[in-house]
């Protein structure tokens, strides 16, 4: 059976990790697993940038991946980057199975105000949407409350639903059926 998995990378409240979990079966019609903490890579350390570069990471990810993962969602504290970007909400293989969201940014402390919990899921839930979506085909959409929308600051991912666009969540829907009966 396919399953939907979810792995801390690095060090990730447990809480955090079910909450996302939750999130994820939401809207991904597979069984949602944990899989055992992953350590950080030690190469996806980028000390010129003090940041994690996130390719590093999904390789990691793709490594840990079982054989009946259909997707592996990790979640991590790490503050990501790519070269050609500063920063890094979060990176996906579009098309592929490995996604991975951070929450460093997404925090309100990153910003220098008070923790807000109940801000951190609902970002975290619309990012989780995000990548994942990647993972089944989508591209960035022009729907600026679509959870396809990207997301270059952290006002445009509160400014997203969690939620898909009837466009983008039909698009999803006719992956799922791709998957459930493969030709």
């Amino acid at each position: 059976m396919n399953a939907l998995y979810v792995i801390a990378v690095g060090n990730v409240a447990a809480e955090t990790m079910a909450w996302a979990g939750a999130a994820a079966a939401e809207w991904f019609p597979f069984p949602v697993r944990p899989l055992p903490l992953l350590e950080v890579p030690p190469q996806a350390w980028d000390p010129a940038r003090a940041q994690y570069q996130s390719v590093e990471i999904m390789k990691a990810l793709v490594r840990a991946a079982p054989a009946d993962a259909t997707r592996v969602l990790g979640l991590t504290e790490c503050d990501l980057a790519i070269p050609l970007l500063t920063f890094l909400f979060g990176q996906a293989q579009l098309d592929g199975k490995v996604a991975v969201v951070s929450l460093h940014r997404l925090r309100q402390e990153f910003y220098g105000l008070p923790a807000d919990e109940n801000l951190l899921h609902e970002r975290l839930a619309k990012e989780i949407l995000h990548e994942l979506g990647h993972t089944f085909g989508l591209t960035h959409c022009p729907q600026q409350t679509c959870a396809m929308s990207l997301s270059t600051h952290i006002e445009f991912v509160d400014a997203k639903s969690a939620g898909y666009c009837e466009p983008c969540a039909a698009r999803v829907a006719r992956r799922f059926i791709t998957l459930e009966n493969p030709q």
